[in-house]
Formats: C-alpha cells, structure tokens, sequence
C-alpha cells in the first residue's frame, strides 16, 4: 500500500501489526506531504526495503514473528531515522532501542498529531545526517594522495606559504582565513586541498569534511538556499529542512571557489558568517555554531573590484587575511615538462598503454608555448595526445596545440638551436625521432625516408632506448 510519489518528499516506513492504527498513522503521513508504506512484520520489512528505501521508520517493539530491536540496527546502518512505538512501556526496550541508534520513541495509544511532530524531527536529523554524511563520503577521497609537483622557485614559494600557514592551524583557535589568487587553471582548488590535507597530517582536522562550493556554477535562484541552507515552507518548494553546505563542512574546510562571482546580497551574508562564525537558515530565527575554516580562491582582481564597488570591500579585508598567489604555467620554467612526463604517464597507466615519450619537436613545443589555459590546459592536451600517439611517441601533432604561429616558429627555432649543438649520438636519435614523429610512428615509412632498412632503424632505436 503506497502514497502517490511527490519530489523530495521524506519516504516513511510504518512497521507495526495493529492494522487499523497503522492505517490511520498512514492517513495523517500522507496528508501532511509524506510517501508512505506500511508492513506488518520482521520478514515484510527486510523484503521491502529491497526496493522503498525509506528515510524515516515507525517500527513497533512487538511484531508476529519477533522483537522490533531485531531490526533496528540494519535501519540505523541504512541511514534511516527510527522512531521506536510500544504499548508495554517497557523501560529496558526503550533504553536499548536508543542505545542502539534510535532518535525517539513513542508510547501507545499514541496521539497522531505528537506523532507528527515526532515524525518531523526526525525528518530533520536524517536531513542533517544524510547532508553531512555525504558531504563526509563525497570528500573522503578529495585530498587521497594530493601533491603540488613542481620544482620552479615559483612553486617552492607556494609550498614554504602552505607549510607556514598550516603550522599556523591550533587545535584552540579559530584558523585564519585564506584568499588564493591566480589565473584560471593553475591549480587553486589543488592548493587548498593540500592546505586541508597540511593540517590533517597536523592533526587537527583529522577526518574532516572538505566541502567545495563553485561559486560561479551554483544557480542564481537557489544560491542562498545552497550556502546558508532552509527550514521547510521558507519558500516555494522547501518541501523539507536543510542545511546548507556552509553547515556541511561542520568543523573541517569549507572552499569558496571563485568567490567573486558572488552576488553583493549574498557577500554581505557571508561577511557575517566569518564576523560572527555563525549562520542562519533561511526561514530560521535560530542560529548555528560555524566551526568551519574558510578558504576562497579567484582568478580576478579583488582589490579592483573592492575599488570599483563590484565586491564588498570589508569582505575582501576579511577573506585576505593570508594570502596565497599562485604562478602561471609561462613563470614556471622547466615545471612544464615535469608536469607533461606526469600527466601523460597517469594517463598511460590508467588505459594499459605504452610507457610515454616525447619526440624532440614536442618538447620544443610544450616549453615555448604560451599555455593560457595554464596546468588544466596542458593536462587536457597531454592526456588526449596520449591516447592519441602511436607506441606512447607524442608528437607535436598528436598536441594538436591551437594555431599559434609565434610559439610554433619559437618552438622550431629553438629546436634547431638545440640540435646545432648536439653531440653525434644525440643527433642520431634527433633525427631518428624526428622522423618517427612525421611518420607518426611507423617504422618502415622512417626508414624508407632515411634510406636505411627497418632492421636498421630498429637496431638505432633500441640503441637510442626509443620505444618502438
């Protein structure tokens, strides 16, 4: 027997053999908005849940084919909030039942309408729980293994920045917030997972959530609801209470990418969370403690905009207490290559192929192109010229680079500068390389074009270690 399904609706479970009660409550659910489904045993229940999932249970102690406690634990492991109902009063079954994970209980004859308002609390409690848990699940694997490569004294900067700033981080005080600049793509969300992840090894946020929030990618219309949450009824469409993710990194990072595509209402809001360190749910008149540290990233000119009246200056001051510039890709010298060899070796590793290398002209290339996109430009490109390449031997056409003649005509130039000073042995292998490159790997159009036989080309190949 089920309840016409509605959208973010709360789906409740009754398990209870008082068919005629259990009707009534089903009655009273189902008028106040909830999806409703009603079982009268230990055995209905299991096989249900293989397909209605419910968020909230009403489960009796007293059932046909056994103890309502012997069910409790696998609602409780299934992330369903449980309220407890018996008609015995037994004392020893209620302080089990909450022991065991239950968030009320209930005494019949029970009133319908202090069922509702038992039902509603727990609505709020599986919101909570389920939004948090999520947020916990989602990230828990956000910042496995996250490291900044890159030798540059650029990039040393950056670190020794990290590291001061996470020693900073008590486990008594309320950590400074950090504003980190740069262009698009130059690794601003990598930086604040690793200053996350600094002050985990620190022990002091251990375990903790680290919530991303796109500020340029959340929708106008639902922003504030998505930041600072909302009880249910504040407005067309809250269905039921939730809160916001400012809540859902409870006391771990909360990153606020892109945080000058905020719009001024909503700067204001936020300029009282971080004043305050607290938050207020919309449609609430209560507010909540906000334990969480922040930390905001942009790739545009806060102090302009600050200027300019296009970003609350007050904000600016208190989003930029430490600070953080990360360097374009152009400034980090040799760091391009490393981080080409990087991005196309993960990629190798991750579809079973060759092991990668770059022909002579590629590297040119990659060194001498202007990359505006910055590192997510050069992982992009890396990655599909792998995929692409013949035998793991990456071209400059497999790059497939846009159509930039100064950085081509450089990168030829400087390749032709590079091989005017090379030795014999690494000449061979220039040439052997370069014409692998025309051929697009094929060794028998190389060595034609050389005027040697394949044996041969491949003799100097394996002499030069070049992949075939």
């Amino acid at each position: 027997m089920y309840a016409k399904p509605h959208p973010l609706v709360s789906k409740l479970l009754i398990v209870e053999d008082e068919v005629l009660f259990a009707r009534a409550v089903m009655r009273r659910l189902q008028k106040a908005g909830y999806e409703c489904a009603h079982v009268e045993s230990l055995q209905d229940a299991r096989a249900i849940t293989k397909q209605f999932l419910p968020d909230i249970v009403l489960l009796d102690m007293r059932l046909p084919d056994g103890n309502g406690l012997d069910l409790l634990a696998e609602f409780v492991a299934k992330n369903a909030a449980v309220i407890v109902m018996t008609a015995h009063g037994e004392i020893s079954d209620t302080v089990n039942a909450i022991k065991q994970g239950a968030v009320d209980y209930l005494k019949k004859p029970i009133d319908l309408e202090e069922l509702l308002l038992s039902v509603q609390k727990a609505e709020s409690v599986a919101e909570q729980s389920n939004s948090l848990g999520y947020s916990r699940q989602r990230n828990a694997h956000a910042i496995d293994g996250v490291e900044m490569l890159g030798e540059s004294s650029a990039m040393q900067s950056v670190k020794a920045q990290i590291k001061r700033i996470s020693q900073l981080v008590a486990s008594d005080t309320v950590a400074p917030t950090v504003l980190i600049s740069g262009e698009t793509g130059t690794g601003k969300d990598v930086a604040a997972r690793l200053l996350h992840a600094s002050c985990q090894t620190n022990n002091h946020y251990n375990d903790k959530p680290f919530v991303h929030i796109d500020c340029a990618s959340l929708p106008a219309d639902l922003m504030e609801s998505e930041l600072f949450g909302h009880e249910k009824g504040a407005f067309t469409g809250a269905l039921t209470t939730r809160p916001g993710l400012i809540e859902a990194a409870e006391d771990g990072t909360l990153f606020l990418d892109e945080v000058g595509e905020l719009p001024l209402a909503l700067q204001a809001k936020l300029l009282n969370v971080l004043e305050r360190r607290v938050v207020r749910r919309l449609g609430s008149t209560k507010e909540r403690a906000v334990p969480a540290r922040f930390i905001a990233a942009t790739n545009r000119d806060l102090h302009a905009m600050s200027q300019s009246g296009s970003f609350r200056q007050d904000l600016y001051y208190r989003l930029n207490v430490m600070s953080i510039a990360m360097p374009p890709l152009r400034e980090r010298g040799e760091d391009v290559l490393l981080l080409a060899s990087h991005f196309a070796t993960q990629t190798a590793k991750r579809y079973g192929l060759a092991r990668p290398a770059f022909s002579a002209q590629a590297v040119a290339l990659i060194k001498h192109y202007a990359w505006p996109g910055n590192v997510r430009e050069l992982k992009h490109q890396v990655s599909r010229a792998m995929l692409l390449c013949h035998e793991g031997l990456i071209t400059e056409l497999d790059l497939a680079l846009p159509n930039d003649k100064d950085s081509a005509q450089y990168a030829t130039q400087a390749h032709a500068n590079e091989n005017s000073a090379l030795t014999l042995e690494a000449a061979e292998k220039a040439i052997l390389l370069q014409m692998l490159a025309e051929t697009h790997g094929n060794i028998s159009e190389a060595a034609r074009k050389l005027g040697i036989t394949r044996m041969t080309m491949r003799y100097r190949m394996d002499k030069h270690q070049i992949a075939r």
